[in-house]
Order: C-alpha cells, then sequence, then structure tokens
C-alpha cells in the first residue's frame, strides 16, 4: 500500500462506494448506450450553470457524446454537461498536470462524510444503460431490449478538497463544474490517486481511475432475468445477516433475498452514494479486483 493512503487511512480498511452516475430517467431522460461490439459510454447529465458542451466532449470510436445526447435524447449539442465524475483524459482538453476528479455536494456530500469516507476508498461507478443500434445515420436503443445498472469506471481517493479550500495556484481543475457553483464547505472534490493500491494479495496494474471501454458480465448490477434494473444480483456474502454494517441505504432487510447464484437487492432509488464497509465485508476487494481487472482484458 502506498505510504501516503496508509498514513491518511490509519489501520482501518478501505471502504467501497457504489456511486449513481450518468444519465438516466430522471436526469437525461434516457439510459447511456451500450454498442454493437459491447463498447459502453456513460453519459453526463445536464448542467445549465457548467462551462462544458456536450459539443465539446469527445466520445469512443463509434460517437460522440454531443452526437449521442441529441440523437438519443433530443439534447441539443449546446446544452452544457455536468462532465463529472471526470475519467478519462481523452474526454476534453486538459492542461498538463491534469487528473481524474470527481466532485461531490449537499446532502450526498454528507452522507460520504459521516460514512468517513476519505483517501484510498475506491468509488465504483455505475449508470443506467441499454443496447443501442445504428439506422441509416443515426443512433436509436434496439427496440425490445432492456435497461441495465452496470459499473463503468472507478476512482481510488487520493485527497478529498472542499472547493473553498482549492489551491488557487492549482488551476488544472477549474474547468470542473463544481467550481461554478456554491463555493460551501460542503462542496468537495475527490482527486485520483495515481495508481491504483490495494492489499498485496489483489494487487492490479491500473491507473488510480478510469474507464471501462466495454461492459463485461462482471461489471453488471441487474438481475439477469429482471425487466426492473434496480433489482440486482449480487454475491451471497453481501447478504447483511450477521455483519456489523450495511451497504448504506440498505438497512431494510426485506430489500435482501437469498436466491440460486446469490442474493438480490431491490436497491433505493434515491441516493447516489452507498458505501461498503471492507472491514466488515473483506470478501468485497476480491469482488471489486475482479470487476477491475476487466479494464486491462
Amino acid at each position: 500500500m502506498d505510504e501516503s493512503l496508509r498514513r491518511s487511512r490509519g489501520d482501518r480498511q478501505m471502504k467501497i462506494i457504489l456511486s449513481r452516475k450518468g444519465f438516466d430517467s430522471s436526469s437525461g431522460g434516457v439510459p447511456s448506450p451500450i454498442f454493437p461490439d459491447g463498447k459502453m459510454l456513460s453519459l453526463p447529465i445536464p448542467d445549465r450553470s457548467s462551462a462544458i458542451a456536450y459539443g465539446e466532449i469527445a466520445g469512443n470510436s463509434w460517437a460522440t457524446v454531443g452526437e449521442l445526447v441529441q440523437q438519443l435524447a433530443g439534447i441539443s449539442q449546446t446544452h452544457r454537461a455536468h462532465l463529472d465524475p471526470d475519467l478519462a483524459a481523452q474526454s476534453f482538453p486538459r492542461a498538463e498536470e491534469w487528473r481524474p476528479i470527481f466532485g461531490q455536494v449537499d446532502s450526498a456530500e454528507s452522507h460520504l462524510k459521516n460514512q468517513m469516507v476519505g483517501p484510498g476508498d475506491v468509488f465504483l461507478f455505475f449508470g443506467l444503460f441499454r443496447p443501442v443500434e445504428k439506422l441509416g445515420s443515426e443512433w436509436r436503443y434496439i427496440r425490445g431490449s432492456k435497461s441495465i445498472h452496470a459499473i463503468f469506471g472507478w476512482l481510488q481517493i487520493a485527497d478529498r478538497v472542499a472547493v473553498s479550500d482549492w489551491p488557487t495556484t492549482d488551476a488544472w481543475a477549474q474547468y470542473h463544474p463544481h467550481f461554478t457553483g456554491t463555493r460551501n464547505p460542503n462542496n468537495v472534490l475527490y482527486v485520483a490517486s495515481s495508481r491504483l493500491k490495494l492489499h498485496r494479495e489483489n494487487c492490479i496494474d491500473l491507473a488510480g481511475a478510469g474507464a471501462f471501454h466495454s461492459l463485461s458480465e462482471r461489471q453488471k448490477l441487474t438481475a439477469p432475468d429482471s425487466s426492473r434494473p434496480g433489482l440486482w444480483l449480487l454475491p451471497d456474502w453481501f447478504h447483511p445477516d450477521n455483519r456489523a454494517s450495511v451497504l448504506s441505504y440498505h438497512r431494510d432487510l426485506s430489500r435482501w433475498q437469498r436466491c440460486q447464484g446469490g442474493v438480490t437487492l431491490s436497491s433505493v432509488s434515491r441516493g447516489q452514494e452507498f458505501v461498503l464497509d471492507c472491514e466488515d465485508y473483506p470478501e468485497a476487494v476480491e469482488w471489486m479486483s475482479s470487476i477491475l481487472r476487466c479494464a486491462s482484458e
């Protein structure tokens, strides 16, 4: 483990945060796309106060972000976008010292603070996705296809800094949408570590933050046969029976049902940050590692 992370975390185990981000039925109005070859791309939600337009954000080999939001959601490419979490260097023009970054504010940030999330902990970002196809010159959702929740990116925290305390000399982050909003102490930026650092037995050679290019089975949260994206199939050890804590926002045991192949969770529709303490769920580190290995396969 990086000594700087050890000092900041003390002796506690890391925490994993399942963080809901990107387009969905309430923000953007539609799912993010899964392309014919399995590539995935999380679409940032609209934000009129942002300085970044959709048309300025790069996409992948299939399409730009501007094209996708216009064709799938009817949103103009000139509309402003909340590019957050910002995980991929190629998404937008960068200063030389740029690092992946994620912002949180208000009640969602209060929840992270109350859960004592900090350096060394790992965000796993998930969102709503659905397969698309190209008809003529435009992208459309495949008729009859289902929307699912899937993990699309990660960020291990190196630093947690309130926007109001951000050094004026570090101008590389000033483009970020959290600098255009309130500068209250509860408006916080999480800066990524340079390399991912887990326990020695779970060593993975990856950057401290990034986005998955393609969708694998290990990244899917939604139960395979479910028509409801929020019904998840998780490993059986996720069940909170005989554990000292539970995945935050999910203390209602009626949401958890043991089944063949694991445990189903009826995930809450409200709340952005679901925190799991690896002190109580040591199996979670290897589970997360198996997902992150998809980025290098």
